[in-house]
Order: structure tokens, then C-alpha cells, then sequence
């Protein structure tokens, strides 16, 4: 692979953020300004519901990031899918098996289960593989060497 990706697929992945900033960013940054409400109404959230939604406020902005530079924001995609099948397995699935499901689990389960789908076309596993995959298994010298070359431009090929 050349490391270059088609238009469509850059267009595809800018869709992808685009879309998952504007429903992670509704739904976190409507969550953290109700929060003052209930604060002054002596009903504040527990700690983890006030980091986990600043967490998605922050990741919401990030993926806007990503609509701009859709190669260099790519782990942002990484973490959603990773995440989302961890949370379907060792939650959603757990739900299931012990028949405690209930409407909001049913539909989280559903939308989580979709954007995985939606992540794993997206996602540009090829690129994945040559760049994040490929380079762990490498020894940490030839590491080096290849981004040293890539730095001086050394090995780049002349051909158009």
C-alpha cells in the first residue's frame, strides 16, 4: 500500500466524524450544562458520570479534529470501535445472557452494534495494518532507520 487513501475513503471517515462528533457532542455537552441545574438543585451526579461525560465532551471535540485531518485522527476511530465491542461483550452481552435486558440496554446494545458495523467499513484496515500494526512488531532499531529515512526523504521512490 502507498499510504495514500482515495478520496472516497478520506470522504467516508470526515462523514464518520463529522457524525460522531455532532451525536457525542449533543449528547455530553447537553448532559454537562444540565449538570449545573441539578448542582444548585442538591442533585449532583456521581463523580464517574461527571468524568465520563467530560471525557465524551473532550472526544466530541476531538473528532471534530478529525473532519480536517482524518489520517493523523484515525486512533480516535480506533478507541470507538475497540470500546464499543468491549462494552457490548463484557456488558451488552452479560445483559443478555442473564435476561436483564430492558429497553435502554436493548437500544444501546443496537446503536453500539451498528457503529461497530459502521467503524469496521470506515476504518482503512489496510492502512491500519502497514502503519500502527506492522510497526509494533518491528525491532526498535529498524524503527528508527525507517523514520529516519522517512525524515530525510532516503528510499522515497521517484516514480509518479
Amino acid at each position: 500500500m502507498s499510504g495514500k487513501l482515495s478520496r472516497v475513503r478520506l470522504y467516508l471517515m470526515r462523514s464518520a466524524y463529522l457524525f460522531n462528533a455532532v451525536v457525542i457532542g449533543f449528547g455530553a455537552w447537553s448532559e454537562l450544562t444540565n449538570q449545573r441545574r441539578l448542582i444548585i438543585g442538591g442533585k449532583p451526579w456521581d463523580l464517574i458520570y461527571g468524568i465520563a461525560f467530560s471525557l465524551y465532551a473532550a472526544y466530541a471535540l476531538l473528532m471534530l479534529l478529525g473532519v480536517r485531518f482524518p489520517v493523523r485522527m484515525l486512533p480516535l476511530l480506533l478507541l470507538q470501535i475497540i470500546y464499543k465491542t468491549i462494552w457490548l461483550i463484557a456488558v451488552g452481552y452479560l445483559l443478555w445472557s442473564a435476561g436483564r435486558l430492558n429497553p435502554t440496554a436493548i437500544e444501546s446494545i443496537k446503536f453500539f452494534a451498528s457503529i461497530v458495523v459502521l467503524d469496521l467499513i470506515v476504518i482503512p484496515w489496510p492502512y491500519v495494518f502497514e502503519k500502527y500494526a506492522k510497526t509494533i512488531f518491528k525491532p526498535e532499531g529498524e524503527q528508527r532507520s525507517l523514520s529516519k529515512k522517512q525524515a530525510t526523504g532516503a528510499g522515497a521512490s521517484t516514480g509518479g
